[in-house]
């Protein structure tokens, strides 16, 4: 597949000449696909706790949720290039491991030194888990079927926010170590893996290797501009699940069981968006899409900036939550299909990287602009950030959608 393929309103469609694949491999990688939104938002509920025991300071508590970023931002593109190299499987099951280890560590870990040691080592697994279900789905569907399916795990994505903060809230009430030993779902879902998912080929092999690895990948104006708007969107997407909350406290809202309504609220709209995705998608080149969504990104956080009280300020994490339903199926196909061929792991690791630098980065440039002008001051600059998007897409002709 050339490179010169852009934002087209229809990226493939020849007939699959394949078999589908049985629907337990389906659920599986649904599955999976869970397990990176779950790998910081699991310990949410107990990050108070956490602090006081390990007599640590806030900043350093928070470096237990965004640290994984970094390693996953980080260790993706290697991750992608085995995927390319040797298979999808054997990494995958390898990531799935090592999710399972580092992340149940949180169980017997007693020090701040060793858990956040843990966490990076947790973000490689996630990195493989994120990289290799992309790349699974997007290699064993297509056309229309691969439209549905990534729509499907979009929902997924957007119902393991809700579901994994509830089992954390719950074992938290046992112990802040008790959370962790959820991540010990990684070993099931390896064997799982390990058993059900049929075998592919590495995607370089017949082709001719791409000139310039990861760096090539760079430098592609499409890929880069689709790595962008996924870099905003996930950046966009923590401003509001960060300043939200203070938003509410600004209003009189501060009971933590109406908090995790207004958060729930973005995971609720996503999982509903998802699910009509296919039928958008039939109607709409992505182009359209992706400029729908920020359109919802930048209303979201208008909403968020200038509602007077509690009520309408439901409609900020609504409206954000519809936005990422629409960008996270569209940029996962866009980004598999204007790879290079035999890069298509990479691609899609480096979209990974973009996406969670996005959410390290939020707290470090929004933080400090909340705290020298307001919380609005800060929403109203993330409004015009969203509004950048349609010109990141257009800047230069990406295709005919």
């Amino acid at each position: 597949m050339s490179t010169a393929r852009g934002l087209r309103g229809e990226l493939d469609h020849d007939p699959d000449t394949t078999p589908a694949p049985r629907p337990a491999v389906l659920a599986v990688l649904l599955f999976c696909s869970t397990l990176t939104v779950m790998a910081g938002t699991l310990l949410v509920p107990v990050l108070g706790v956490m602090r006081e025991d390990l007599a640590i300071d806030s900043t350093s508590a928070g470096l237990v949720l965004t640290a994984h970023g970094l390693s996953i931002a980080v260790v993706g593109p290697f991750a992608g290039r085995l995927m390319d190299r040797f298979g999808l499987r054997g990494p995958l099951v390898c990531g799935l491991l090592l999710y399972a280890v580092a992340g149940g560590a949180g169980l017997v870990t007693t020090s701040f030194t060793a858990l956040l040691i843990s966490r990076f080592l947790f973000g490689a697994g996630a990195a493989a888990v994120f990289t290799g279900t992309t790349v699974a789905l997007l290699t064993l569907y297509r056309g229309s079927a691969r439209d549905r399916i990534v729509g499907w795990r979009s929902t997924a994505i957007s119902l393991g926010g809700i579901a994994w903060p509830l089992f954390g809230g719950a074992l938290g009430a046992l112990s802040w170590h008790s959370p962790f030993a959820v991540y010990l779902v990684g070993l099931p879902a390896g064997i799982a893996v390990l058993i059900l998912l049929p075998r592919t080929p590495p995607s370089s092999r017949g082709t001719a290797r791409a000139p310039g690895g990861t760096l090539a990948l760079l430098r592609s104006p499409r890929l880069l501009r689709l790595y962008a708007v996924s870099l905003i969107g996930s950046l966009l997407l923590y401003v509001l699940a960060v300043f939200v909350p203070q938003r509410l406290a600004e209003l009189g809202v501060e009971r933590p069981l109406l908090v995790a309504l207004y958060t729930m609220t973005t995971s609720l709209s996503g999982s509903v968006v998802g699910l009509c995705y296919a039928k958008a998608r039939a109607r709409l080149g992505y182009t359209v899409l992706l400029r729908t969504a920020a359109a919802a990104w930048a209303l979201a956080l208008l909403v968020a900036a200038t509602a007077g009280q509690a009520v309408p300020l439901l409609a900020a994490p609504a409206l954000f939550g519809a936005g990422m339903g629409i960008s996270v199926p569209a940029l996962t196909v866009l980004i598999g299909e204007n790879a290079p061929p035999g890069s298509r792991a990479r691609a899609t690791s480096l979209a990974g990287s973009a996406a969670f630098t996005g959410q390290f980065l939020a707290p470090l440039l929004f933080g400090p602009l909340a705290a020298a002008a307001s919380i609005r001051t800060a929403f109203l600059v993330a409004v015009a950030l969203a509004a950048t998007v349609p010109f990141v897409l257009t800047q230069r002709r990406l295709g005919n959608a």
